[in-house]
């Protein structure tokens, strides 16, 4: 299914069945597809198969990339449909835990201020940009729903404005400013009864979502592939005809960090990385029916790396870690 495909023309339960029978395919990325099949469960209305499929990757052997999501959007899940004490219980677990990632937190809170908790989704968003955003210089694009849920409940506390609200502020880039997107009246305006109250939300609304549309264009990203130096080292060990392609570890990075900055000075949108592994991508050679050392190949294995959700955003921000994988801050290494 592409992002851009009308809600309405979706059948959320073969979406998700579908997804569930990729994960079976490449268990290697079942926590991203079965997460995906989760909610297209939750948008069918069939919570309790959702909660399921949380329950499955909890359960599972393997070790989760971002376990404290699950837990949140199980949570979350859970809530909705009458289980509410599992799920502030789960809520107060990840709480207590305090997990460095911000999309956990943006659950929580989005839950707690969807069920009328405003205070306790302040105290969440409050925590969270405290633990994540303190002595950060620039906030990462991952974190900028935790500073727009706090801004947005403060508003309906009717809390004055602080620092982290004027940071949010800040990162704020859509034509309408959060005061106006927040303002309480706006939610109260879509239960008027008055067309012309109706109407004139409806055309704010639009103008909002319009700075989406290209982003939701594409159904993957324009990626390129990234092979981490020990892989590449066992690539060319044991396909040495692919040297042609890599003559160093270094220059395969140049090259990379090349490639992106000219697709993005011709106007290319919603460029990306994959990262390839040998075992992956010999695996889906096997599946088009070549061998791996078919230069052909490569661009065909980044696409559906990236296809498969599999891509990173570039660039990153200049503060965050380069994707390279040195350690280093991405504007004091590659994106010099």
């Amino acid at each position: 299914m592409r992002p851009d495909t009308p809600a309405e023309n979706v059948d959320h339960t073969a979406e998700a069945a579908r997804l569930e029978r990729t994960a079976g395919l490449y268990p290697e990325d079942a926590e991203a597809l079965l997460l995906r099949a989760a909610a297209h469960l939750e948008l069918s209305g069939d919570r309790p198969a959702a909660a399921a499929l949380y329950d499955r990757l909890l359960a599972s052997d393997a070790e989760l990339e971002s376990p404290y999501l699950v837990r949140a959007l199980k949570a979350s899940n859970l809530w909705e449909y009458g289980h509410e004490a599992e799920a502030r219980a789960i809520i107060d677990g990840i709480r207590a835990a305090a997990p460095r990632d911000p999309a956990p937190w943006v659950i929580v809170g989005e839950s707690l201020e969807a069920h009328d908790e405003l205070e306790q989704a302040h105290e969440t968003f409050t925590e969270a940009v405290r633990l994540l955003l303190t002595d950060v210089p620039e906030p990462p694009a991952a974190a900028h729903p935790l500073l727009f849920g706090r801004h947005r409940v403060r508003r309906m506390l009717g809390a004055a404005h602080d620092e982290w609200d004027a940071l949010a502020d800040t990162v704020h880039s859509l034509p309408v400013t959060l005061d106006e997107l927040h303002d309480p009246k706006r939610v109260w305006s879509l239960g008027s009864e008055n067309p012309a109250e109706l109407e004139a939300e409806i055309s704010r609304l639009r103008a909002e979502v319009g700075a989406y549309r290209t982003a939701l264009s594409r159904p993957f990203p324009v990626a390129v592939l990234h092979w981490p130096a020990d892989e590449l080292t066992e690539l060319l060990e044991a396909y040495p005809s692919l040297a042609a392609e890599y003559p160093s570890h270094e220059e395969h990075l140049a090259a990379i960090e090349a490639a992106l900055r000219e697709l993005a000075s011709s106007g290319t949108p919603n460029l990306g990385i994959v990262p390839g592994t040998v075992p992956s991508y010999e695996a889906f050679a096997a599946s088009e029916g070549t061998t791996p050392d078919d230069a052909d190949l490569l661009p065909q294995y980044a696409t559906t790396l990236a296809a498969r959700g599999r891509a990173l955003p570039w660039p990153p921000q200049r503060s965050a870690p380069c994707w390279c994988g040195s350690g280093r801050a991405y504007g004091e290494c590659h994106g010099v």
